[in-house]
């Protein structure tokens, strides 16, 4: 019975793999598999009890204060990873899209409380993987795990790294001043001054831990100052000629 069931669910990973393209596109989209052989996946997904999970716009997918075992690894869509107060304040800590994790941090601590939430910005299909079978010693001797270690840690870094930056712009002394701040690392990563950014007002205000209606005020004022134009998402700043344009 044991060998029947291994036998449809390896069949199943099979057929998952070629029905929804995973193993060339998400090799080619996560960094989770850099140096992971395309052969190797459907073993991989099969290893790590793989399973995927479609959720609609603005549903939760891990709460605050609940525990996993899993990382989330965005296939469609996009999540906001969220910290909401008994006040109805909302903190937006980060957006992930296509091909970005999740919950990795928590998943690898055992009995670690998830002190953020995780909702789907629209519609969001995930890949959810059992952290416990990357970490242990894997009884099949499966070549890719300690690549898959290496790419979390590289993960988990980038991570840090983005805390970082939202922590040097929420330092700003004024809404204005975390503004420009957000907005010039934004044009140094796009290499221009035109760009688009994954936050609409609300989130935007959520993400720089300012009142919506003073950081569109202060997007107005900027505006009428002649050093950016705005339509919803989309940013173009207007340097001086001292500064030069990038």
């Amino acid at each position: 019975m044991s060998v029947e069931i291994s036998t449809k669910k390896e069949s199943f990973i099979r057929r998952w793999i070629a029905n929804e393209r995973i193993s060339s596109y998400y090799k080619a989209r996560s960094g989770l598999f850099r140096g992971i052989e395309e052969s190797e996946l459907e073993k991989l997904f099969g290893c790590l009890e793989a399973r995927k999970q479609t959720y609609r716009k603005e549903e939760y997918i891990l709460r605050e204060g609940e525990q996993t075992k899993v990382l989330g690894l965005v296939l469609s869509g996009s999540v906001l990873i969220v910290q909401d107060d008994v006040w109805g304040g909302r903190n937006v800590l980060s957006v992930l899209g296509p091909g970005q994790c999740f919950a990795e941090v928590f998943a690898c601590v055992p009995g670690s409380v998830l002190n953020v939430s995780v909702e789907a910005k629209e519609d969001t299909t995930i890949l959810f993987l059992n952290v416990g079978r990357i970490l242990s010693i894997c009884p099949d001797g499966c070549s890719f795990h300690a690549q898959l270690i290496q790419n979390l840690l590289i993960d988990m870094a980038q991570k840090n790294r983005k805390l970082s930056e939202k922590i040097t712009h929420m330092a700003k002394r004024s809404t204005r001043e975390k503004l420009l701040s957000y907005l010039s690392e934004q044009a140094v990563k796009n290499k221009s001054s035109e760009f688009e950014i994954p936050y609409n007002r609300q989130q935007l205000a959520d993400y720089l831990g300012v009142d919506r209606s003073g950081l569109s005020v202060q997007l107005c004022r900027l505006r009428d100052e002649g050093l950016l134009t705005f339509h919803k998402n989309k940013i173009r700043l207007i340097y001086k000629d001292s500064i030069g344009m990038i």
